[in-house]
């Protein structure tokens, strides 16, 4: 098995943001809060 250096793992992570964006980060945050907020309305 191929050990992948951390900083081709690192620069991997770097273009996918770069591919992602502002707006691509945007959604994941609000689905992420929606999520928390959904789960803590229903187990409250």
């Amino acid at each position: 098995m191929d050990k992948v250096p951390s900083s081709d793992k690192k620069n991997a992570v770097m273009k996918w943001l770069k591919r992602v964006g502002f707006w691509g980060f945007m959604f994941f945050l609000v689905k992420g809060l929606v999520w928390l907020a959904l789960g803590y309305w229903v187990f409250k």
